[in-house]
């Protein structure tokens, strides 16, 4: 195993992954909280972002995001 450091380019690549998942999972979030907060108040809110966080996280990775479009 050579120990490379990663270049410019898979770095930058990394990052866009992290920024992307990070942001899928907070819309989703945020999404759900708020259709559960004018629809159900409290419960509804917390409910319906923890269902948010799960599909964030399942759409988070983009194969998985157009397997489920497809």
């Amino acid at each position: 195993m050579t120990d490379e450091k990663p270049s410019a380019v898979r770095r930058a690549v990394l990052l866009i992954k992290i920024v992307w998942t990070v942001s899928v999972i907070i819309a989703t979030t945020t999404i759900g909280a708020s259709i559960g907060w004018e629809n159900h108040g409290l419960v509804g809110a917390i409910a319906l972002a923890f269902v948010g966080l799960v599909a964030g996280s399942f759409l988070s990775s983009p194969s998985a995001l157009l397997w489920v479009i497809s």
